[in-house]
């Protein structure tokens, strides 16, 4: 599929478009970015298609609008997609116990635990093993069988905590079983193939395609990443330090392969097509009822993170309030690394910013954020 397919024809240059043309312009050029991609649909179509800066310094690769980043956390999204598709279908429900289609999960008093609850960061499984290599991660029976051998950090439901890894598993994994079919297979077919973005959206990335991704560098004073997981905290308990956001974690064939469904590869424009996808049809493809729409993005859970210690308002898998959570018609998620994908349930407007600079500084994207909500 060409580019002009794909989107319905190149977004004019509206003043829009050539606000955060020259937005993301200067943030190359100043050396904040590297690469970087902003794409933006309304109403179903895409009003903007901005790329600047380089894929691989190395080689010298241009951006395109096609490139696909490794993105931590920003195909939660994705994930949660998947459970309320086949919530819709009835193949599953929110209230469901995990343990009713998984049930090695009930192990050690989780036999209660919610899809809901998974959905809203209030399972109380937020943390893997501590000896958890990036090998292990890769490993999907080792990484589910340790999501069912986990005990509870606290009774599910009554607080909320950030589950990085696990979200993704055990979603994963109640999809995998709901459905029978791989994790990468779902959603292909549930999402890839039906909005025409298969080859710009996936979990695990066949090695094949690897030459397509953008490079992540390390941000300048990314070391002091580690200062977000001070070693008494509940954060630092909750994954070991090699399995942390870097680039170098994300730049691994074996992480990039591998279905790791707390994060994922995608474009900018591919995501935020899922995106308009929720709120209404998209070249005759909706994704989600109306109704589903109010229900799961409506605040399920709120109140401080266990893990991170700031307030946090979740719906059922989407982050509600956008990039500086002040929208509260906003669903989407962001990753380390500064990247973000949302929609605007009041406005009809998605977006996605990919980019290949990690670090924990979010200063581009909300630059970005308030020149599209604005």
């Amino acid at each position: 599929m060409t580019d002009e397919t794909r989107t319905g024809g190149t977004p004019a240059m509206t003043d829009l478009q050539q606000r955060i043309q020259e937005t993301v312009d200067e943030l190359v050029a100043r050396g904040e970015e590297r690469g970087i991609q902003v794409a933006v649909y309304r109403d179903g179509e895409q009003i903007v298609d901005v790329v600047a800066g380089v894929a691989d310094p190395a080689t010298a690769r241009r951006v395109t609008s096609g490139t696909v980043f490794h993105n931590y956390s920003m195909l939660k999204a994705a994930t949660s997609t998947l459970v309320h598709i086949l919530a819709e279908r009835g193949l599953i429900g929110y209230d469901t116990p995990v343990a009713e289609v998984w049930p090695e999960f009930a192990a050690h008093g989780k036999g209660a635990v919610t899809v809901r609850q998974v959905l809203n960061h209030t399972a109380g499984v937020p943390g893997i093993p501590l000896d958890t290599t990036v090998a292990d991660l890769c490993d999907w029976d080792r990484m589910t069988a340790a999501a069912a051998d986990a005990t509870l950090w606290w009774e599910p439901g009554t607080r909320i905590g950030y589950h990085a890894y696990t979200f993704g598993y055990i979603l994963g994994e109640v999809i995998r079983r709901v459905t029978g079919k791989p994790l990468a297979r779902v959603l292909v077919d549930e999402i890839g193939e039906p909005l025409g973005i298969a080859d710009e959206l996936y979990f695990g990335m066949p090695a094949s395609e690897h030459h397509r991704l953008a490079v992540l560098e390390d941000a300048p004073g990314a070391a002091d990443m580690a200062d977000f997981f001070p070693a008494d905290s509940p954060l630092a308990r909750s994954a070991p330090p090699a399995t942390h956001p870097s680039a170098e974690l994300g730049n691994r064939p074996d992480v990039l392969a591998a279905d790791i469904p707390a994060g994922g590869k995608t474009s900018a424009r591919a995501i935020a097509r899922m995106y308009a996808a929720l709120l209404g049809p998209v070249d005759g493809v909706r994704l989600l009822t109306p109704e589903r729409l109010a229900e799961v993005s409506a605040v399920s859970a709120s109140g401080p993170d266990e893990l991170f210690g700031m307030e946090s308002a979740w719906g059922l898998g989407y982050g509600i309030g956008g990039v500086a959570n002040t929208h509260g018609s906003v669903i989407g998620i962001g990753g380390a690394g500064g990247t973000f994908a949302c929609a605007d349930t009041a406005t009809g407007v998605t977006f996605g910013v990919t980019k290949n600079r990690v670090g924990m500084d979010f200063a581009s994207v909300t630059r970005i954020s308030e020149l599209i909500m604005g």
